[in-house]
């Protein structure tokens, strides 16, 4: 996966995607939903991400998201070097967007108090009650279907210019069902962002969301293999 801009400007488009996924996405969870709800959320993620696809993607690929990049690096298609500086470049992105959504929401003229940044956790702190390993599972199935979305739109056999559509509405889905169990991670940026600004329980949580990412990537990545370079061999 090759891109002309320069290394600098794809960091750069990594931080300003990634900063908006979750001032936006984030922002919808903790600004309006007793407005939208969570199906308004899910669209919100959604199609942010749809739309970042298209104004960023021709910078830097559009990742967004950690689990994304480290298994473009596991297909051979981002090296080691970016992968480090994208995944630096979107926490960094994560934390500022964080930070903004809790300086707007404490901006409130009735002085509310700000209580949470939409932290994923599990047990008390998952919206549903439940437990570690009900969260764990779910993040990493679910991390799973959208890195397999996110790599097949990558084939040539993937109609052009239909990759963020693809990708968006994957990811609205995937809210749909996930926002009660774990407020929905699917992105340890995503994760990592809220858990710095709110600190306390949401950090010590914090590496459920990175494990069961990583578990995605290897998933993602071996059923990509299977579903697409075994097959091309076969055809």
């Amino acid at each position: 996966m090759q891109y002309a801009c320069s290394s600098c400007t794809r960091y750069i488009a990594e931080l300003f995607g990634t900063l908006v996924l979750v001032l936006l996405g984030v922002g919808s969870a903790v600004l309006a939903a007793s407005v939208i709800g969570n199906l308004g959320i899910s669209l919100v993620f959604g199609l942010t991400v749809l739309v970042l696809v298209y104004t960023i993607g021709p910078v830097s690929g559009c990742h967004i998201n950690p689990a994304i990049s480290l298994g473009m690096l596991f297909l051979g298609k981002l090296s080691f070097k970016d992968t480090l500086f994208y995944i630096i470049a979107q926490l960094i992105g994560a934390a500022i967007g964080a930070w903004l959504v809790y300086y707007i929401a404490s901006g409130k003229l009735d002085h509310t108090v700000i209580t949470t940044l939409a932290a994923n956790g599990y047990d008390e702190h998952s919206p549903g009650k439940y437990s570690m390993m009900a969260v764990g599972v779910t993040e990493a199935v679910m991390t799973a279907l959208l890195l397999l979305v996110v790599f097949a739109t990558t084939t040539e056999k993937f109609a052009a210019g239909f990759g963020g559509i693809a990708i968006g509405l994957a990811l609205v889905v995937i809210h749909l069902v996930s926002l009660p169990i774990s407020n929905t991670s699917v992105n340890f940026a995503r994760s990592f962002g809220s858990a710095v600004i709110e600190q306390g329980w949401a950090l010590h949580e914090l590496w459920l969301f990175g494990v069961a990412q990583l578990i995605a990537v290897v998933i993602a990545v071996v059923l990509y293999k299977i579903f697409f370079c075994v097959a091309s061999r076969s055809s």
